[in-house]
């Protein structure tokens, strides 16, 4: 199993830096480094489409005119919380 830095239980320094670290990778246009951010067996739903694993992932994004960006902004975490409990 791979692991990249910063890894949980998250402070908000750390829950900052995962987050700029996707937004990095979304951010560089590359399928591969977009591909990178999830895990090797992330599963996509794109409307009739259903993308599994990476190479499915790096497929897809590569037959894409366009990838859009995070729509969250540079330092906002809204799902983050020292306080919030894993489920």
């Amino acid at each position: 199993m791979e692991s990249r830095p910063p890894l949980p239980p998250f402070s908000l320094e750390t829950a900052t830096q995962k987050v700029r670290l996707a937004e990095d990778g979304w951010n560089s246009r590359d399928p591969e480094r977009v591909a990178l951010v999830y895990t090797p067996d992330s599963e996509w739903r794109n409307r009739v489409e259903f993308p599994r694993g990476r190479e499915q992932i790096i497929e897809f994004l590569r037959a894409c005119e366009e990838i859009p960006g995070l729509t969250t902004g540079a330092g906002k975490i809204p799902l983050f919380s020292p306080r919030r409990r894993p489920r």
